[in-house]
């Protein structure tokens, strides 16, 4: 969502014959902007003259070259890639350093963005992805997640390693606006945490910061993370307040982070540095430092993950249900992937329309709804068992009849 008006600025200007500054403002990365050609311009143009400030953009349709070649609900697997920094928490002791580890798990996934200036599929009622993990220490990891709600949008997801005694339950619910010279991306949801080996910690419950796309019609084009987000576990009394800093107009600098990690009666330490790059916990007690992850140095130690071919899939997973438009957007064939993009809504807009004259009620196939929580229909094995890691492996991919 943000790169698509990062592009659609940089047309505009140098469509204007405004002067356009290519460079990244200074503390940031090059900017991920890409030039369009005439016809892709004059799209997004006549895009952008449509726009009112305070728009929901989810009701916008967006043209498919600013696509990412996969679904939001792959998308959202970017936030399972270092799991392993909670691997082991079990054997913790201390509830402080528990909590330490879940924070560091969350501050790094937000090193990971795609490449360029794209915006994933917005994904159709009752679509779901699912993967494997498979990881270093020969034990395995499971992901679903499915679009539960159309109208508003929402994605649950849920992530367990039995092996590795760790869980994640979360729903994602994001909503656009248009602001005018920018865009922002409310976060809403939350990420809850379990870890299984230590029973008695009940859950470590996660916020999420808002987007900002910056610069659209005019200035330095820049995206950023801003406002505040809570990691907390009510059972421990432990809280971590953490601030993504927005740049000031005349000062500060691009991608900053502080946080405050306290218990109900005294600090414990603080969060400082840059979540694309490095980031340090300095203990309030004795003033010691330790890294809390470093892009630069560990970004790219991400276990594999396994997806069946596309062949194998359901009609609605994610790769198969979008295989068309994904194979023409990979090919840069501009119109079939129109095409293709257009199938996929018309069929899901002429099943809500048969859905209403039937007065059939949708019913999610992996989550339900649970006192106000979207959890999955699986009971959580909470030992380490052969057998619990089949009961959540069959659970997710269960034998075709």
């Amino acid at each position: 969502m943000m790169g698509l008006f990062s592009q659609a600025g940089s047309h505009i200007r140098r469509a204007r014959g405004l002067s356009v500054d290519d460079r990244a403002p200074e503390d940031t990365e090059p900017d991920d902007t890409s030039i369009l050609d005439e016809n892709e311009g004059s799209i997004i143009t006549s895009l952008i003259s449509q726009l009112r400030v305070g728009m929901d953009l989810s009701k916008v349709t967006f043209p498919t070259f600013v696509l990412e070649p996969r679904s939001m609900l792959e998308r959202i697997t970017d936030f399972m890639s270092h799991p392993d920094l909670i691997f082991g928490s079990e054997h913790c002791a201390d509830p402080e350093e528990r909590f330490i580890r879940v924070l560091q798990y969350y501050l790094a996934g937000w090193h990971i963005k795609p490449k360029g200036v794209k915006k994933p599929y917005n994904p159709v009622l009752g679509e779901f992805f699912r993967c494997r993990y498979d990881y270093s220490n020969g034990t395995q990891g499971f992901y679903v997640a499915e679009q539960v709600s159309h109208h508003p949008p929402i994605s649950a997801f849920f992530y367990i390693s039995p092996a590795n005694r760790l869980c994640i339950v979360g729903e994602l619910r994001p909503k656009s606006k248009f602001l005018g010279n920018s865009v922002s991306t409310t976060m809403e949801g939350e990420n809850r945490i379990t870890l299984l080996g230590t029973p008695d910690d009940g859950e470590y419950v996660v916020t999420m910061p808002n987007m900002y796309a910056r610069g659209i019609l005019f200035g330095k084009m820049v995206l950023e993370l801003g406002d505040t987000c809570v990691v907390k576990n009510e059972k421990h009394g432990l809280f971590c307040d953490l601030e993504f800093k927005t740049k000031g107009f005349f000062s500060g600098t691009y991608n900053a982070i502080s946080g405050r990690v306290r218990s109900r009666n005294s600090d414990i330490g603080e969060v400082s540095g840059k979540w694309s790059h490095a980031m340090d916990f300095k203990n309030a007690k004795n003033g010691s430092k330790r890294v809390m992850f470093d892009a630069t140095k560990d970004g790219q130690n991400v276990a594999p993950m396994y997806v069946k071919p596309e062949s194998e899939q359901e009609p609605y997973e994610s790769r198969n249900l979008w295989q068309n438009l994904t194979k023409a957007i990979r090919e840069k064939d501009m119109e079939a992937a129109t095409e293709a993009k257009s199938a996929v809504e018309d069929a899901q807009r002429e099943l809500r329309r048969r859905r209403e004259e039937s007065g059939e009620k949708f019913v999610p196939r992996f989550f339900e709804m649970r006192e106000g929580r979207w959890e999955p229909k699986l009971v959580i094995p909470r030992d380490s068992s052969d057998a619990a890691i089949q009961a959540v492996e069959s659970w997710i991919w269960p034998a075709r009849t």
